[in-house]
């Protein structure tokens, strides 16, 4: 998934038509697939970088950066999410790749948490991120934070 176009842009750079895909997606799976009521539009977005990557006009990974301060002392990586038509073609490992570093590069900072959905664990340990806290319900989720340091 190396083809993809990848776009890095702040909120107030994102167009109706991008925000209209990146929360379809985001609801799509969080809301719809993993069968979650919760409001994802948590009033975070709009203090926050958006990476995506495009395979013409499908949206196929996305991830949100955060600044430090914003969820987590640390900066961190949200709402990270890869299209389920494109599920196994290796497009989530490339994003988190990117979105690591950008939020490096971004924030110029050497440590990122995260709040990992637990299922997870070993796909966010394979990238450097290791648990730094207990395990916790997020929208009737089980999660762990996971802290990568650079």
């Amino acid at each position: 998934m190396n083809k993809l176009n990848w776009q890095y842009k702040y909120f107030n750079e994102i167009s109706v038509s991008e925000l209209y895909t990146i929360l379809k997606l985001r609801s799509r799976v969080f809301v719809v697939e993993q069968d979650c009521v919760y409001l994802d539009m948590d009033d975070k977005d709009q203090q926050c970088f958006h990476l995506c990557g495009w395979n013409g006009n499908n949206l196929v990974a996305y991830a949100r950066i955060l600044p430090p301060g914003l969820a987590f002392t640390e900066a961190s990586i949200g709402r990270v999410v890869t299209n389920p038509d494109y599920r196994k073609t290796g497009a989530g490992r490339v994003l988190m790749a990117h979105a690591i570093e950008k939020t490096l590069e971004q924030f110029r900072v050497t440590d990122i948490r995260i709040g990992a959905q637990k299922y997870l664990l070993s796909f966010y340990n394979s990238l450097g991120f290791e648990i730094s806290g207990p395990e916790y319900l997020e929208d009737g989720i089980p999660h762990v934070e996971m802290l990568l340091k650079k």
